[in-house]
């Protein structure tokens, strides 16, 4: 069976048992050191250099965010667990999953070995996948696609992902993301902090709502200031500002 055809929930759970299976035996390089003071002890940076063993929660926390000289290896090292934690909701970073998206990005895993760079593709995409339908996810969708975003260097393909799935919860998910994100967008900024290609996520997820938001979130009774954010999202300059549905934001 294609991977894209299992029922979701069976696929992630699929992905996370590859992860699993694939970084499995891995550890950070045996020279890899870290600041004690900022990140944690020698104790605790032995335990990177062990392959298998869970970290306990907060120093899981301290290691994928952090700089480190091997940040592709100390990445191989935890993703068994920081994927099951991203997807059972105990990742909590200090701003937003775009955080742990740029810390995927620094370990560069596209440039990975063929089946490690696979693993990671399909976990993100079924986590993505499940989020969509899922009427209450764990992480909201709005930032699952912004940690995605960040740690491929691209918003169209979980756009697409999207916009395939037309169910009630993909719908409420868009229109709940569109709460959050308008602000930003009606100012031309991203609605997450981006590092890379920031201009062209913001042009792309711009058009994208324009092109389809609209009569989804009509369908589904959105509230119908929404849709008048989304409107003048295709306007500019003082047609933008001077439109009547104009939400008085500064910045």
């Amino acid at each position: 069976m294609n991977l894209d055809q299992k029922p979701p929930r069976f696929r992630l759970d699929a992905a996370l048992n590859r992860m699993a299976v694939t970084f499995h035996g891995m550890t950070a390089h045996p020279d890899e050191c870290n600041c004690e003071c900022h990140w944690g002890s020698a104790e605790e940076l032995a335990q990177l250099k062990v392959p298998d063993v869970e970290l306990d929660l907060d120093l899981l926390r301290r290691t994928w965010p952090s700089d480190w000289n091997d940040h592709a290896s100390v990445l191989r090292r935890i993703l068994p667990q920081l994927s099951g934690a991203l997807v059972s909701g105990l990742v909590q970073p200090l701003f937003g999953m775009d955080e742990v998206g740029r810390a995927f990005a620094r370990g560069h895993w596209q440039q990975w070995p063929t089946d490690q760079a696979a693993a990671v593709w399909e976990f993100l995409s079924a986590w993505w996948t499940h989020t969509l339908i899922d009427p209450d996810p764990t992480v909201p969708a709005h930032e699952v696609l912004a940690l995605c975003t960040e740690a491929s260097a691209a918003i169209s393909p979980w756009l697409r992902l999207w916009e395939a799935q037309t169910g009630t919860a993909a719908d409420h998910h868009l229109a709940e993301a569109v709460t959050h994100w308008e602000y930003d967008l009606l100012g031309d900024q991203v609605p997450w902090e981006s590092w890379e290609n920031k201009e062209e996520t913001r042009i792309e997820l711009t058009a994208w709502l324009i092109r389809y938001a609209p009569a989804r979130l009509h369908a589904r009774n959105a509230p119908v200031e929404l849709s008048h954010r989304i409107r003048l999202l295709g306007l500019t300059g003082g047609a933008r500002w001077d439109d009547p549905h104009w939400p008085g934001h500064r910045y």
